[in-house]
């Protein structure tokens, strides 16, 4: 809960071939440990399917890896199917650095497409993959309702996943990436809701009176960090996801908000209030005194915590609210990644501890956008007629 507004079913596998005369060699190029740019990518397409062909490109794309053009790059890959399978070939200065057979169910090219980015961005980057990913966020339903959609990293495959005559917003991914938690709206309360997408069921995980809302799960999956007001006073807890044993961790006549957890789940940063204005705080899990966390701008709110230890959140900068960063391991400069039009907000990180997915509010209408927080790029990942907002980036599916 924002303060300011309250005051795959087909298992696919690969065969990996290794080219042991020419080892991959690709990096991102690096000044310094500035990031100047991607490597450069020609993709010559699927021979025998335009629909292989276009769910490669999308992917490629999507992904963020690469800058995907024409001839005289660093990367050529290229493809064939045939009898079921996709055969992808990755080649650097014409030699072979890699090759993989996917097998194919029917006309499901894009989950085969996902598998061989994801295949290649380990090979050539050493990280787990993106393109198996999904993204929760919230959509408008008409004046005062709002649901629950996903979509994959492309902006494609957007699915309803809730469909109440009511708020519905804040939605996280559970570990598993098969489950989501987000809140709801009553008529005078507010749950927390969990909705397992397969097979489709839901359950209240809190529903005490008053508010229960900003929800976020422990890295293990078995603790909500959540506020609650069940006591008079909005306050920080933490409650097991399976039974009601509590522990309340803010004592104060502050307001707590938007919760999440470190990566190894000793830790909450959370939001407050108690200065005056939204700022952003670090607590144990288990109790205990709070560390202020220092941050650019005025209202800090929304942190995102990466499984690299770095915090992104939304700031109010000027007249606008903005993207930034604190890089707790003090490898990066800590401050704004984006200043661009508009007010930027409920930033989300990717499982590539690269790339933001946040919401971003131009003319009175939001959509959702991806920042590079490596370059400060960005893109629009998805658009609609009605305000679309409060994204979350799940972990990569296996």
């Amino acid at each position: 809960m924002k303060i300011r507004n309250i005051l795959f079913a087909v298992t696919v596998t690969f065969v990996l071939i290794a080219v042991p005369a020419v080892q991959a060699q690709i990096r991102v190029t690096k000044a310094a440990t500035d990031f100047t740019r991607n490597p450069t990518l020609t993709f010559n397409g699927i021979s025998g399917s335009s629909g292989a062909s276009a769910a490669m490109e999308s992917f490629l794309r999507a992904c963020g890896w690469f800058d995907v053009g024409g001839a005289n790059s660093d990367l050529e890959i290229s493809g064939s199917l045939s009898g079921g399978t996709m055969n992808v070939v990755v080649k650097q200065n014409q030699a072979q650095v890699m090759s993989m057979q996917v097998p194919v169910s029917g006309s499901d090219y894009r989950s085969a497409a996902k598998r061989a980015v994801d295949a290649i961005l380990k090979k050539l980057f050493k990280i787990d993959g993106i393109c198996n990913s999904r993204i929760v966020f919230c959509g408008q339903n008409g004046v005062g309702y709002k649901n629950i959609y996903i979509t994959d990293i492309d902006g494609k495959n957007v699915k309803k996943i809730t469909r109440f005559r009511s708020l519905c917003v804040e939605p996280e991914w559970f570990p598993d990436s098969n489950s989501i938690v987000y809140t709801k709206y009553n008529k005078s309360t507010t749950d927390i809701v969990q909705t397992m997408l397969s097979p489709r069921r839901s359950r209240r995980l809190a529903s005490y009176p008053g508010t229960n809302a900003g929800a976020s799960i422990s890295p293990n999956g078995k603790y909500l960090a959540l506020v609650m007001s069940k006591d008079r006073q909005v306050e920080l807890y933490v409650k097991a996801v399976a039974g009601g044993a509590k522990r309340r961790l803010t004592h104060d006549n502050a307001v707590e908000a938007s919760p999440c957890w470190s990566p190894g789940g000793g830790t909450i940063c959370y939001v407050s209030d108690r200065t005056g204005r939204p700022q952003l705080y670090l607590i144990s899990a288990n109790g205990g005194k709070s560390k202020h966390l220092a941050t650019v701008g005025g209202s800090s709110v929304t942190p995102a915590w990466s499984h690299n230890n770095e915090i992104v959140y939304a700031t109010k900068y000027g007249p606008n609210y903005i993207i930034a960063r604190i890089d707790l391991n003090g490898n990066r400069p800590s401050g704004p990644i984006v200043r661009a039009a508009g007010n930027w907000e409920s930033p989300s990180w990717a499982p590539d501890n690269r790339h933001v997915v946040c919401s971003r509010t131009l003319g009175g209408k939001s959509s959702l956008w991806l920042i590079d927080t490596w370059t400060g790029k960005t893109r629009c990942l998805l658009q609609a007629s009605t305000s679309l907002s409060m994204p979350a980036w799940s972990r990569n599916r296996p």
